[in-house]
């Protein structure tokens, strides 16, 4: 059933002209401007493509934008789904499937998430080398697909060395702030209470969020290559917790949100 979705969605999304994509990127809540950055040539709502969920959080505008960025042909998410949203692990990370049926070679994820390690200020981008899953789904549960990837995929390694290696590069020569540290993704939707960041800082968080590890997984089963950066949008001092809006956090994630364009436009040209 899934193999056949697959096939249906790919198969439509190639007949809108989208041919060979090298470089997939997903952009999280507040981060849709790296777009503007492709030269597009086709763009689809989510809406017209078979078996593609529609996101429902209005700071995501469910479009697949293709077209050239850094010399290199994209297919680029602006918009993903959330556990939170009532989709399932399968659901959330079906465009991931797609997106490597079309010939995607390596994924580029982003997110807006909230720090939890007291070094690290809202308003700077953190590079994730690790996580900690807390989203009670997996979108591997059920039975495996062979012909996508193996049943008990190795997570020793879940984000790109090569790729991480080569942004932490790209930061120093443009002087960008760039962190390292582990993303913990929560269920959702409400943001933490002060128990629950003195508990994830102290199980070994660097920031928390609602996204982008269902992705990592799907990608690390079908053997793709992925990074991904969080802009740090929200201190989560739980000695010092203030209430937060969603309003702030898109206000600072689209001023982060230009280092991180010059980031990931840079590995793309030097992939």
């Amino acid at each position: 059933m899934m193999l056949e979705q697959i096939k249906e969605a790919s198969e439509y999304i190639t007949s809108q002209g989208v041919n060979e994509p090298l470089v997939g990127i997903v952009l999280g809540t507040g981060l849709g401007n790296l777009a503007k950055q492709i030269n597009a040539e086709k763009i689809i709502e989510y809406g017209d493509i078979p078996h593609f969920p529609v996101s429902t959080v209005e700071s995501h505008s469910g479009k697949l934008i293709y077209g050239t960025l850094s010399g290199k042909k994209v297919l680029a998410m602006q918009g993903r789904f959330h556990y939170y949203e009532g989709y399932s692990g399968a659901e959330i990370t079906f465009p991931i499937r797609v997106m490597h049926a079309l010939g995607v070679q390596k994924l580029l994820i982003s997110n807006a998430a909230g720090t939890v390690n007291p070094d690290f200020k809202k308003g700077s981008l953190m590079l994730i080398d690790d996580h900690i899953n807390m989203i009670p789904d997996n979108p591997l549960r059920g039975k495996n697909l062979d012909q996508l990837g193996p049943r008990f995929p190795d997570m020793s390694q879940p984000y790109d060395i090569a790729m991480n290696t080569m942004l932490k590069e790209i930061a120093k020569e443009l002087g960008v702030v760039l962190h390292e540290g582990v993303y913990t993704p929560v269920a959702g939707p409400n943001l933490e209470t002060r128990a629950e960041y003195r508990y994830l800082r102290r199980i070994g968080s660097d920031a928390v969020g609602m996204s982008t590890v269902p992705e990592v997984i799907v990608a690390n089963h079908m053997g793709l290559p992925c990074v991904a950066i969080s802009v740090l949008t929200d201190e989560c001092d739980p000695d010092n917790l203030k209430p937060v809006s969603l309003d702030e956090i898109l206000e600072i994630a689209g001023r982060a949100e230009k280092d991180l364009t010059k980031l990931y436009v840079e590995l793309i040209a030097r992939i």
